[in-house]
């Protein structure tokens, strides 16, 4: 046990957050860019594998027009990670919800495989900082849809075997608004000792509450907001961000007009709430590009970090809250995530629990 928690102390290989990367009397913008080159951003969720669907054809190191998301765009705005959903369009239903997950896994492995100058598949907090250490942007598959384990923790294994690293626990009977069942528990369990985080966006509370009590390994908000702010059935209440916050989980704030309104000011005072209520340590960012959503003033695609960061900067967010906010938050929850998981596993068989025995 004590040399699994001596690999989680290994530097990230980036500038220590503590000491002041840029010079004090630049502009904000100037500022912002010296810092994110420092500690990039880790976005927390992208809809890129779905928008590509609808290509016949594009070069994302080159640059491509027809989406938000490409590698001169993130190089740009100093992406370092990012979290590719794999969730689906709305229609798909029943067994094409498996198939079409595993698609969308294959379509990622294929996308990141062709553009190898630019991307890198990753899975580790390690490897999204050798990625980021080699000039590469760290690709993670997830968040999926909880119905993509079609109510099998085999196939969860599976999932997570071919890359899968976050998973959604909503808009499945064990995992609903009455809150979690005895097997989504199981699930829960499951995805800690495989070390899949678990992502509560659009969960209902009692779900959201019981993951938080339930979970060893941090669980994420890929998507939520202030609702103290801004009423959203996807944004948290103070009393949620709170327990998050104890639980040093991770609310990632989605820059998106209907969750934080229509411009850089709006989102900047939900990253002061959330960071306010929950703590620094608890706070994070979600471009939801190529997600078919809109997106507020001055940050319409992924190259445009640096005009929120400068934005912070003028309301005083010191340099080592901001290198948490782009990356050390993200690297934080990754590491916990992966020792919990080798701890697990070594008093924990792979679980076989079926949903029919389990919830009856």
């Amino acid at each position: 046990m004590a040399d699994l928690q001596d690999d989680t102390s290994e530097l990230d290989g980036l500038p220590d957050p503590y000491k002041p990367v840029a010079a004090s009397g630049a502009a904000p913008l100037e500022r912002a860019h010296a810092i994110l080159a420092a500690h990039p951003v880790a976005d927390g969720y992208n809809g890129l594998p779905c928008a590509l669907r609808n290509l016949h054809w594009y070069d994302l190191e080159l640059g491509e027009s027809a989406v938000d998301t490409d590698v001169p765009r993130l190089r740009e705005g100093h992406v370092g990670v990012l979290f590719w959903s794999l969730h689906l369009p709305e229609g798909v239903a029943g067994d094409r919800i498996v198939a079409g997950t595993l698609e969308q896994l294959d379509l990622v492995n294929t996308v990141v495989r062709a553009h190898p100058q630019g991307l890198r598949l990753v899975c580790t907090a390690g490897q999204a900082t050798d990625a980021r250490n080699c000039g590469r942007i760290a690709v993670l598959p997830g968040p999926a849809a909880a119905a993509a384990l079609g109510d099998s923790l085999g196939i969860l294994r599976a999932l997570h075997t071919l890359g899968l690293c976050v998973l959604t626990l909503s808009g499945v009977s064990w995992a609903g608004e009455d809150g979690l069942t005895r097997f989504g528990e199981e699930v829960l369990r499951e995805m800690n000792r495989l070390g899949v985080l678990a992502d509560l966006s659009g969960a209902s509370a009692d779900t959201a509450r019981r993951a938080l009590a339930v979970s060893r390994a941090p669980v994420l908000f890929t998507r939520s907001a202030a609702g103290t702010l801004r009423p959203h059935p996807a944004n948290l209440p103070d009393d949620l961000l709170a327990g998050l916050g104890a639980a040093k989980g991770l609310c990632m704030v989605p820059l998106t007009p209907e969750q934080t309104g229509p411009s850089v000011q709006d989102v900047a005072d939900h990253l002061d709430h959330v960071r306010e209520v929950a703590g620094p340590d608890c706070v994070g960012l979600s471009g939801t590009y190529d997600a078919g959503t809109a997106h507020p003033q001055d940050l319409g695609d992924s190259s445009c970090y640096p005009h929120l960061i400068a934005e912070l900067l003028h309301r005083g967010w010191s340099e080592p809250d901001i290198a948490l906010l782009t990356w050390g938050n993200v690297q934080r929850v990754l590491r916990t995530a992966d020792f919990t998981a080798r701890a697990t596993q070594q008093r924990r068989e792979p679980s076989t629990a079926k949903i029919a025995d389990v919830d009856g």
